[in-house]
């Protein structure tokens, strides 16, 4: 019988001994004084910084600077199944959502935590590793809307450039790229629970399907961006392989504070903050932010981009008063479908600290430590607000093979931050029971937040609200989804486990019928959940449109060499997850900055 072992005693410097080594040395051979000026510098080394950086770099006769706040990744980075772990590490920006209305009232201070990735990978660095393109009809829209040259037809190319699809039943269906340098796959483990949640979708009429082929509406084992069982974040893929051009500089650990805008209104410089000292470097050509959703706004905002009067409340010269900020969009979820069995198929802690399963992972790329943070299944359904006739659906649920009671309280607990009195009632009878749960998230919110500045120091986190559930519709669509996702959980393929709903109330919910439409809603709203993807905040779109930030080649309106190139460029949030997207994004704009046309690319491919 394999030995139970710490995480400390063994899979840390076994990992150490896979991962890293050669990138460290490697990274810090190329560590030398900067320069004074580069063609482009591009601030943040997210999902579409890395990808900007690796493209504009190709060609060697420009000169490239990355700036990133954050440092290298680390051996916990690789490990799928620990997604929920790297959270309020140093590869998280830790986020906090101002006290919310009508969600989240039952996590603590009624705030949601918002994780943003810190470090060369951004987000890709710590999220959940879902290969996820949205619908066609996302990207349509936003070509309908202004954002001109964004259609399906025109982003589909740049999805098939980063993909290396290693799943030849799906590869080669005329859906999806090979060769590229994004890693895609399924985790060659699944529980007897992941195949149990796409039957389920079967006995409700939801196929087995690529949720990225020709239709959407179904259900599935995801595919994931990771290679050989590890994740592959965008620093892996765009990154790791290129650090040795000459032309292209990696600076780790530099926080920009601020972009100088001259008297003609053309970006000049990026300061940032570097090994204690406050330093400036210039741009020949443009500077562009891919610092995301939160951080890009506040970076605007600092340098006298944004709405007039909220600038002006903090002194702030106002350069061009834009809607910076605005239009913050997020995919909001319950956590309240959870089902007890009577068989060892979860994720639990103790379960998964043993040699054998190590020895797995690291020689293999096999067992549980290669699901994707946990999540076993997705489903894309329909609920009775969207049009039934359409391949469209309105929600999608994660199915997670473990519940917030699995790991005793040690990480889901604190991550989400689950209140006591939640945690109390509903959680702590279970502890380290058999369990899953459905957590069914809205695809299409129609309620907007925003981003604001909280004051003019640039370490101050913004103040971060969006409105979760303040439109009716809202709290309706998900109240359906949880429906369908009860259902699912109770149907017939996962009767072999004698699954059970997880029995307490919720609390401030007891005076409703359990599992009833009021009950539903209830829940939803006592326990609202982030599935990580703020989008919006720098609109895309026509530039005489009062409520865009960026034309449809995400140049900063009214100001030269500036633009945007990441989540918070889009107008609506896409019906799926969003690193894919994003990814997408940084591949588009590195041919829009070229001056490489979508028609090139299909021929080249």
């Amino acid at each position: 019988m394999p030995s139970v072992l710490s995480f400390e005693q063994i899979l840390l410097p076994l990992l150490s001994a896979f991962f890293y080594r050669a990138w460290d040395r490697q990274f810090e051979m190329d560590v030398k004084r900067i320069r004074s000026e580069y063609d482009y510098v591009i601030v943040g080394a997210g999902s579409a910084g890395a990808v900007l950086a690796n493209r504009l770099s190709d060609d060697h006769l420009i000169k490239v600077l990355l700036l990133e706040a954050g440092g290298l990744p680390d051996v916990m980075t690789e490990v799928p199944l620990f997604a929920g772990e790297l959270q309020e590490s140093k590869y998280d920006w830790g986020y906090s959502t101002e006290p919310q209305t009508t969600a989240c009232l039952g996590q603590v201070d009624r705030r949601s935590k918002w994780p943003r990735g810190k470090g060369l990978g951004g987000s890709s660095l710590i999220n959940y590793m879902l290969y996820v393109r949205g619908n066609s009809r996302d990207y349509d829209n936003w070509a309908q809307q202004g954002a001109y040259g964004w259609s399906w037809e025109d982003v589909f190319p740049y999805f098939l450039k980063s993909e290396d699809n290693r799943n030849p039943e799906i590869a080669y269906n005329g859906y999806h790229g090979r060769g590229g340098l994004l890693t895609v796959e399924t985790p060659n483990y699944i529980s007897p629970l992941g195949h149990s949640f796409v039957e389920g979708g079967k006995t409700l009429g939801y196929p087995n399907i690529d949720i990225n082929g020709p239709a959407q509406t179904g259900f599935t084992v995801p595919q994931g961006t990771v290679r050989n069982g590890a994740r592959c974040s965008t620093s892996k893929a765009f990154l790791q392989d290129i650090l040795n051009r000459p032309n292209l500089k990696i600076l780790i650990n530099a926080q920009v504070t601020k972009i100088h805008i001259d008297n003609h209104r053309r970006a000049r410089a990026v300061q940032f903050d570097y090994e204690g000292l406050s330093r400036v470097v210039f741009a020949r050509k443009e500077i562009i932010l891919a610092a995301g959703s939160i951080n890009t706004p506040q970076l605007l905002m600092l340098s006298g981009i944004g709405p007039r009067k909220h600038l002006e409340s903090f002194g702030l010269p106002v350069i061009a008063d834009l809607p910076v900020g605005l239009n913050l969009q997020d995919h909001v979820g319950s956590a309240g479908a959870h089902f007890l069995i009577d068989k060892p198929y979860s994720v639990i802690l103790p379960r998964y600290k043993n040699s054998g399963l190590i020895h797995d992972f690291l020689l293999k790329g096999e067992g549980p430590y290669t699901i994707l943070g946990g999540c076993e299944g997705l489903g894309f359904i329909k609920t009775k607000y969207t049009n039934s006739s359409e391949d469209f659906p309105d929600a999608e649920i994660h199915f997670i093979s473990s519940s917030p009671s699995s790991d005793g309280g040690r990480t889901i607990r604190k991550v989400q931050g689950i209140g006591p009195e939640l945690w109390k009632q509903v959680y702590e009878p279970y502890l380290y029971r058999d369990s899953f749960s459905m957590y069914p998230v809205l695809l299409r919110p129609k309620s907007r937040g925003y981003v604001k500045l909280r004051s003019t120091d640039p370490y101050n986190p913004p103040i971060i609200d969006p409105h979760y559930l303040t439109h009716p519709d809202d709290i309706q669509t998900l109240r359906e989804a949880l429906k369908i996702s009860i259902k699912v959980g109770l149907s017939e393929p996962f009767k072999a486990f004698n699954t059970t709903l997880f029995e307490p109330s919720f609390p401030g919910c007891e005076k409703h019928q359990m599992w009833g439409d009021d009950y539903l809603e209830c829940v939803a709203r006592t326990y609202s959940v982030t599935i990580y993807h703020p989008v919006g905040t720098c609109k895309m779109g026509d530039p005489s449109d009062p409520t865009t930030v960026v034309d449809s080649k995400l140049r900063v309106k009214g100001i030269k060499n500036l633009r945007v190139a990441d989540a918070s460029i889009m107008p609506t949030i896409v019906s799926g997850n969003t690193n894919a997207p994003v990814i997408m994004i940084g591949e588009k704009a590195a041919d829009i900055i070229r001056g490489i046309k979508p028609n090139e690319l299909r021929d080249n491919k």
